[in-house]
């Protein structure tokens, strides 16, 4: 088994209904995906290619209200880049209206959904902390 320095992980807060954690979640990996964190094409037996995709796995997390506060508090405190998610994103359409969705309201006042983060292992887990791995 291959060991990674960082860690990829999503939080995502326990009382979203399924396709809501779907929907989230592939949003916000979508915002931390960047190019050093992709790994090569993937190509079958036929010579036809697929795109690449992160080259470490994913770790899904869920948490309390409170949990994702508290994360995205401790991940600010470590000047972590991390993509979010909002309610308010439900019932925009597009990615201007998201934009301006979270810019109209306050860091503290978010009504976070989810978030996802990369970075050093301990200092994810040190963000993550009273988070449990998603059921």
């Amino acid at each position: 088994m291959t060991h990674f320095d960082t860690k990829i992980a999503v939080l995502l807060r326990d009382d979203l209904a399924g396709w809501q954690r779907l929907n989230v979640t592939a949003f916000l990996v979508s915002g931390i995906a960047s190019p050093e964190l992709r790994g090569e094409p993937y190509e079958d037996a036929d010579g036809t290619r697929y795109l690449p995709m992160f080259g470490q796995p994913v770790l899904v997390f869920e948490g309390s209200a409170e949990v994702l506060t508290a994360a995205h508090q401790r991940a600010l405190g470590r000047n972590m880049m991390m993509s979010i998610f909002t309610s308010e994103l439900f019932a925009t359409g597009n990615d201007v209206d998201n934009r301006a969705a979270v810019r109209a309201v306050g860091r503290d006042k978010l009504n976070l959904v989810g978030l996802a983060v990369h970075g050093q292992r301990n200092a994810v887990d040190k963000v993550l902390k009273g988070a449990s791995l998603h059921r």
